[in-house]
């Protein structure tokens, strides 16, 4: 997605803070950016993927 074309206001937010949390479980305390994540961390990680899709989805038809 361009920069232009990124959601604003409350879907970005919504967005960057889970990109954040994203981000964290792959930098966070006893992450390894070479080490595959654990069983549990994997299935976060998938959970807040289907919830980042959401929510850009969700910005998408706001917009539209």
């Amino acid at each position: 997605m361009s920069p232009s074309s990124r959601p604003s206001g409350p879907v970005r937010s919504a967005a960057d803070e889970i990109n954040e949390e994203i981000r964290r479980l792959w930098t966070g305390p006893g992450a390894h950016p070479t080490l595959p994540l654990s069983p549990a961390q994997r299935a976060r990680y998938q959970h807040l993927l289907a919830e980042l899709r959401r929510v850009e989805g969700e910005g998408v038809t706001t917009a539209a």
